[in-house]
């Protein structure tokens, strides 16, 4: 398959002020992306993405006929869009607005107003995404690792399997809290689970606690998603649980990579 590299990546900048798409535009061709279809509108922005498509969608969070948000939706409920990259380019930093775009699912989130370097790495973190390889595993044939899922939204659900997809690992099953995963646990045998951190009925903390403590499920490695890692109570107390592996949204697809190889042994 061959790979993309930056200069040939196609995108859709989706930024309602004329200024900031100047700049941004710029500040892309600096790192050598030229191939920049501008818009100003979520409608506009639909149109685009449906009509011919991009490798990658570049949006602001706010405008007058929506946000973001309704772009990167419409892009992860469509089966024949769903393999676009998305970055948000926000000066927003409420926890909880951002919190919506990481569950949904985006490749990268870039301050407004953002440096060289911040694009730079948000630019790879998209390419990853984009050229995902499948990874190389001694002990395993990648394609036969069972993995549960679980994550309550579909949305978040459907962007960590296309990761894990594209690292080659296809046998996956999903649940929906943690409550659902145990059924699942039950009546499956597992070789890794990825769980999300806060979900209804049972959160991932619980879910962990009760793999690790029942000797049929304690031998099988657990990434935890978490987007609230930054606190060290928060990370001390998701550790004592058991979990091998913390992994921030969004899911970027070398920090997993990197763990996968490490938990099932490259």
């Amino acid at each position: 398959m061959h790979r993309l590299a930056l200069s040939e990546v196609s995108i859709i900048l989706v930024e309602p002020s004329d200024t900031q798409r100047k700049i941004i535009i710029k500040q892309l061709a600096a790192a050598d992306i030229h191939h920049v279809e501008a818009v100003g509108s979520v409608a506009q922005a639909i149109d685009a993405i449906t009509k011919h498509g991009a490798d990658l969608v570049v949006s602001a969070m706010y405008f007058e006929d929506g946000t973001g948000l309704d772009i990167i939706k419409q892009i992860k409920n469509d089966e024949s869009l769903a393999s676009t990259a998305f970055m948000l380019v926000s000066s927003e930093n409420r926890v909880e607005k951002l919190e919506e775009f990481k569950q949904s699912g985006v490749a990268a989130i870039l301050p407004k107003p953002f440096s060289p370097e911040n694009l730079s790495t948000a630019l790879k973190a998209s390419l990853d995404l984009i050229n995902s390889d499948e990874l190389d595993l001694e002990l395993f044939d990648v394609h036969e690792v069972r993995v549960l899922l679980v994550d309550d939204s579909k949305l978040a659900r459907n962007h960590i399997r296309r990761v894990l997809n594209g690292l080659g690992l296809q046998k996956i099953l999903e649940a929906e809290n943690g409550a659902q995963a145990l059924t699942v646990l039950k009546e499956n045998t597992f070789d890794l689970v990825v769980t999300d951190y806060n979900m209804p009925e049972m959160d991932g903390r619980e879910l962990s606690e009760f793999i690790r403590f029942n000797p049929e499920t304690a031998h099988i490695p657990i990434i935890m998603v978490t987007s609230e890692s930054s606190s060290s109570l928060h990370m001390a107390n998701i550790h004592q649980t058991g979990v091998n592996a913390l992994c921030d949204k969004p899911f970027e697809v070398n920090e997993v990579r990197k763990m996968l190889a490490s938990l099932l042994g490259k």
